[in-house]
């Protein structure tokens, strides 16, 4: 074993370990990817990985949830916190939050990864969906209970209305750290969240001027 792991503090490990894992996985693909390859790669010993993660599974799993499981945890503890009183507001800052998170790279590496997995892996798919999909289901079903409570928003179907919160936040994701095409004008992910939040909240058709 290299002379500095025998040196690290072993709570650091585990992170260290996920970093190693996060490069091997992006560099060589998840299912390429050989546990000795991670080991080199954190300075440890294939054994000292299998300490703190039985598997690759495993790995990626701790990456999910340092990564998208926090931002889901995040959103549902925004939600809890603020949107009873101002779901508009709530809204906009849960957007902002999923937008500047998402567009960069060391944040998204990890969904990127499942996304490209999880057809071959159900199991990896299986731990995505309840660690994050579920997590910010709930928070993106409550905001819109707390904003219809209030008459803020209007009823609509809450998996329709999670979509069209998630599904821009990914692509967000997908065309500024996969295809390098960010937007013309609004470079600023707060920016792009606020156009959003105004999208959904008003639709396309004209305004009628102010009397």
């Amino acid at each position: 074993m290299p002379e500095n792991s025998r040196r690290r503090r072993p709570e650091a490990r585990p992170e260290e370990i996920l970093d190693a894992a996060l490069s091997v996985f992006s560099e060589q693909g998840f299912a390429a990817a050989r546990v000795e390859d991670i080991a080199r790669a954190a300075g440890l010993s294939k054994g000292a990985i299998y300490l703190y993660f039985p598997s690759k599974e495993a790995m990626l799993n701790g990456l999910v949830e340092r990564s998208a499981g926090h931002l889901a945890k995040t959103a549902e503890a925004m939600v809890a916190s603020g949107a009873p009183r101002d779901a508009e507001t709530g809204l906009r800052n849960l957007l902002r939050m999923l937008f500047t998170s998402m567009a960069d790279p060391a944040i998204s590496a990890a969904p990127r990864l499942v996304f490209a997995e999880a057809g071959r892996f159900p199991v990896i798919a299986d731990f995505y969906r309840r660690q994050v999909l579920e997590i910010a289901r709930g928070a993106m079903r409550a905001l819109l209970e707390a904003g219809v409570g209030a008459n803020v928003f209007r009823p609509v179907d809450a998996d329709a209305f999670m979509r069209a919160i998630a599904g821009p936040a990914f692509a967000h994701m997908a065309l500024t750290t996969i295809f390098t095409l960010p937007p013309d004008t609004l470079t600023d992910p707060a920016d792009m969240a606020d156009a959003l939040a105004d999208i959904l909240l008003h639709g396309l058709k004209p305004r009628a001027p102010a009397s």
